[in-house]
């Protein structure tokens, strides 16, 4: 069962500064850890400043920041965080922050050897994954730079996960190591088999991650001794919709779920 968790009481803006981009969300509270109504994606661009941040915020999220009662970030680069709490400190004052990070409660055990060095956003997910849909659950988020699997087990504790190179990282590899092999777009190709060079590093890309992705949760439910019968797959992050519909081993997809679980964690540290 799903725990009762703290929703949010008002929409709040949700911020995840990934390595390569950086996704916003507006969250509406509601059930089962609430709805992203509004999203974006920007660049994580390390040599943006704040001011540059703000302008780039009032563009994007400015019609609805007047509905905006808080922001909840996650980061995994340090610069870029620092950039924004200065704009937030500066331009949006008036607003409640909550950054996760060593010390903010998330309403979720951290069985890991070293719990402050689990990143924020796969926290969140897996926060967000049992308050939607309760343990035992198994997240995985297909970002560019990374994929992660995250374990929630039946009695709603967080006990760890894997990492492996991401989609983006996967091309950027083969475009540097084989000179012949030229950059292409990152769409689902005809078939496994392709009959012509970009459709064979589509394939390799799109249903390699999608093997990869069967292998690592079955190995997962394998030797937590989860029953894949009762327990919810869920896929995450910006190449979830690519991946999933290849991969047989999810039973649900929420592209947005760091948002969400974001916005829980953001209600369980500001009352």
């Amino acid at each position: 069962m799903a725990p009762a968790a703290p929703q949010p009481a008002g929409r709040l803006l949700s911020v995840v500064l990934g390595n390569a981009s950086t996704a916003l969300g507006v969250v509406a509270p509601g059930e089962r850890g609430g709805e992203v109504v509004r999203h974006w994606t920007l660049s994580s661009d390390e040599r943006r400043t704040a001011d540059e941040w703000a302008v780039l915020v009032r563009g994007l999220v400015g019609p609805h920041l007047d509905e905006v009662e808080g922001v909840a970030v996650a980061a995994t680069v340090p610069w870029v965080l620092g950039r924004w709490r200065e704009m937030l400190e500066r331009h949006l004052p008036d607003l409640p922050v909550v950054v996760v990070g060593a010390g903010v409660r998330t309403g979720i055990p951290v069985l890991t050897d070293n719990p402050r060095e689990v990143g924020a956003d796969r926290v969140a997910n897996a926060l967000a994954a049992l308050t939607r849909w309760g343990g035992p659950a198994v997240v995985v988020d297909v970002g560019g730079t990374a994929v992660t699997l995250e374990v929630v087990n039946a009695a709603g504790q967080y006990v760890g996960g894997a990492i492996a190179p991401g989609v983006e990282v996967g091309l950027e590899g083969l475009g540097r190591r084989a000179a012949q092999l030229r950059q292409v777009e990152l769409v689902r190709p005809r078939s496994v088999v392709a009959r012509n060079t970009v459709e064979a590093v589509q394939s390799g890309l799109v249903h390699g991650t999608a093997a990869m992705v069967e292998g690592l949760v079955r190995r997962a439910l394998a030797e937590q001794d989860l029953d894949p019968a009762t327990t919810r797959v869920v896929a995450t992050g910006a190449y979830a919709g690519l991946v999933a519909d290849e991969a047989g081993c999810f039973t649900d997809v929420e592209p947005h779920l760091t948002l969400l679980g974001l916005g829980l964690v953001f209600a369980r540290n500001h009352r």
